[in-house]
């Protein structure tokens, strides 16, 4: 895959650096540095105060230092010791080429909306956009040949700010492109490199900026600039745009847009795999590459992009899916069928929907149709997806539908807390993370004293409790918040009291408040004097979703109910960095969807990396991670929210707390800590991001690699 890491770029961010330490600044443009230990604890030494001031950004700290400051670390022995070492880690890590697997590589062409990479960068509005960014993350670690292609999103998804009456209001979270690890792609002549989209009338066009993710390379494409009229420039502004039309062009600027970007910067694959059905329309554009550079016929072109194309769905719900009328269609691609050798019936038949063909064009639909590798997100989910879109394959018996399962999988380093980290290399070996999904290797967490296990869940409980109160000072200093309003938002955590934790978008299905059920039972729960419990909740309603914002004003109310003695929270604005507090300290992870509308969920394996035990109906990924004593599983196969409450109520009261607080001489829950092991040695082998990149790599890329050879040596893009 020529040419993916050695674009002409230029940052826009980086200060000029002291000669002898200049390697800070390339190694803070990339963000291998977020998923060492090593990389960020040489920032953290910097100059802590500002690394904690400039929420752990390292570009926007180095351009706070006083330069005085910069060339004192230069005479700084210890530190420089540091710096020499972690350079050397990183340039080490950059410069191994070897690909996992076969000699031959797999250039793959990853296409999703949204990254979710590190909270400088908000293209991420949740569990999709995380699972993408680990997707690259873990591609590099294992050196495997991928290019990433995506959206900036200058205004981003939304900063979630919860007013005194409990409803979200959201507020834009504006990219600062002068701090954000991004940079810009040149053009042979220096400027911002620039694409125009293809079969666009009146034109539109995108600038591209790229982030490095190891030794993956992600390309963003950005519509905000002065070329394009004020509506089009709108295009990418917003992450999931609630204007079906706008929606539209954003998807054909992500796909079709995104494939010329590929094809103008000379980038080479053979593999192109879609997450999800927003960047769909790149399979078209490759149709068309072709059949017009390749004067391929038709079919054997349709078929060519099929073979070696995979798509992943997330979507457990027909009614989630993306679909676009077809007078909407119409309007845009009505000169494009004809450049497929196609009339409208032929275009629009790929994503007709045979149980709703009135209903107009569907992404999902198209996606399964145009990609012979198609996968669900666990085994649960592929169960379900079988059944909803049998129809597609004019198939009765579901077993017999052509879509497979990789289960999602999390990014260890990314997610481990860096204490942890550090005593797994202790007990594991440095080298234990290339070896991370092999489930022997875990064997050796009984080697780690219970005692360890507890003291470094107990900081990271204490860092978590901090945190919060540490946000709710800095709004207290900037708003003059309500007391209430405080309290609601975590100022009286504990960390001794056992904590329960929900996080994850604020939406029906996920049943958020299902823990409100008995507002008398939970107030006997929680104000247990000698047992009590707290419960922390955070996440988003989608701009759109009222009922979302509701159920979240619902839970902001409770947290407000002084009956309960602030030991309800709801911590505003979820993200990135929020997440890992929270599968850091929290003691218990709580998820209850409505069964079977829960595709994967990959924060409960987070949690449980960390030892965080997983409390969840049996729906996700769940039914494959629950052995009966790495965590608990309540409610039955069909939703009810009154006897899942109650068997909620039940596990809480009956088997939870009496666990946790049954302590020894010093005050440890010994067989806490035995099911804290069980939840780590179970859950990180199976549900890592490098098993599921090796099923997706044994499934998938090496098949449609063999199909890309057969076809023709060396398919470009």
């Amino acid at each position: 895959m020529k040419n993916i890491r050695n674009n002409t770029s230029a940052n826009i961010a980086i200060p000029e650096l002291p000669e002898r330490i200049s390697g800070l600044g390339e190694i803070a443009l990339n963000l291998w540095w977020t998923w060492n230990p090593r990389g960020k604890r040489l920032f953290e030494i910097v100059n802590p105060y500002l690394w904690k001031e400039c929420k752990q950004n390292p570009i926007a700290m180095l351009k706070k230092i006083p330069e005085e400051e910069l060339h004192g670390l230069c005479e700084n022995e210890n530190f420089m010791d540091e710096y020499r070492y972690v350079r050397a880690l990183f340039k080490q890590y950059m410069n191994d080429n070897a690909a996992y697997g076969d000699e031959e590589p797999l250039p793959i062409a990853y296409f999703c909306a949204e990254y979710g990479l590190h909270h400088s960068v908000p293209i991420y509005s949740g569990g999709l956009g995380f699972l993408a960014g680990d997707i690259l993350k873990e591609s590099s670690d294992m050196g495997l040949p991928m290019v990433g292609m995506g959206f900036m999103y200058p205004q981003g998804y939304v900063r979630q700010v919860i007013g005194s009456d409990g409803w979200q209001r959201g507020a834009n979270e504006s990219i600062d492109k002068d701090t954000a690890p991004i940079e810009r792609v040149l053009d042979k002549d220096g400027g911002h490199f620039t694409v125009k989209v293809p079969f666009i009338d009146p034109p539109v066009y995108a600038t591209v900026w790229k982030i490095n993710v190891g030794r993956i390379t992600l390309y963003l494409l950005d519509t905000d600039i002065e070329q394009n009229d004020p509506w089009d420039r709108q295009i990418s502004s917003h992450l999931y745009t609630p204007d079906m039309h706008q929606r539209l062009r954003q998807q054909i600027v992500l796909g079709i847009g995104g494939y010329s970007v590929l094809e103008r910067l000379g980038i080479e694959y053979s593999i192109l795999h879609l997450n999800e059905g927003h960047p769909a329309f790149a399979l078209f554009e490759r149709v068309r590459t072709f059949i017009e550079n390749e004067k391929m016929a038709m079919k054997d072109a349709i078929e060519r992009v099929r073979a070696t194309s995979i798509f992943t769905t997330h979507t457990p719900l027909q009614a989630a899916t993306d679909v676009y009328g077809f007078d909407m269609m119409g309007h845009y691609f009505s000169d494009y069928w004809n450049r497929l050798g196609m009339n409208k019936e032929q275009f629009m038949s790929f994503g007709l929907n045979p149980d709703a063909p009135e209903s107009g064009f569907n992404m999902t639909v198209f996606g399964l149709k145009m990609c012979a590798h198609r996968n669900a997100v666990s085994k649960k989910h592929c169960e379900v997806t079988k059944g909803i879109w049998k129809n597609v394959f004019s198939l009765i018996n579901t077993s017999e539908v052509p879509i497979d399962y990789v289960t999602n999988g999390v990014h260890l380093p990314t997610w481990l807390g860096d204490e942890l980290f550090v005593e797994l290399d202790k007990i594991l070996g440095e080298n234990w993370i290339k070896m991370q999904d092999n489930p022997d290797l875990w064997l050796r967490l009984k080697d780690i004293p219970g005692s360890r296990i507890w003291d470094i869940h107990y900081a990271c409980k204490e860092s978590m409790v901090n945190f919060i109160r540490e946000l709710v000072r800095r709004k207290w200093a900037d708003e003059g918040i309500d007391p209430l309003v405080a309290m609601a938002e975590g100022v009286m955590l504990d960390p001794d009291v056992l904590t329960i934790g929900f996080a994850r978008r604020m939406t029906g299905y996920k049943r958020p408040d299902l823990i409100l059920h008995d507002m008398d039972r939970l107030d006997r729960i929680i104000n247990n004097f000698e047992r009590p419990v707290q419960v922390i909740f955070a996440g988003k309603a989608h701009p759109s979703d009222n009922p979302g914002k509701q159920i979240l004003q619902r839970i902001f109310k409770a947290a407000q109910d002084p009956r309960f003695r602030g030991r309800i929270a709801f911590v505003e604005d979820y993200g990135e960095s929020l997440a890992k507090y929270l599968v850091h300290g929290c003691d218990v992870w709580l998820n209850n969807p409505v069964i079977p509308l829960e595709a994967c969920g990959t924060s409960g394996m987070k949690a449980g990396i960390n030892g965080t035990l997983h409390c969840s109906s049996l729906d996700g990924w769940w039914p494959e991670g629950y052995n009966g004593k790495n965590g608990w599983a309540f409610g039955g196969d069909v939703a009810n929210d009154d006897t899942d409450a109650a068997a909620l109520y039940d596990t809480i009261e009956h088997k939870i707390v009496p666990l946790y607080y049954a302590v020894d001489e010093q005050g440890r829950p010994v067989e806490w800590i035995r099911m804290m092991k069980e939840a780590m040695g179970r859950i990180s082998p199976a549900f890592s991001a490098r098993r599921m990149m090796k099923d997706y790599l044994n499934k998938f890329y090496i098949p449609s690699s063999i199909n890309a050879v057969k076809n023709v040596q060396g398919t470009g893009a």
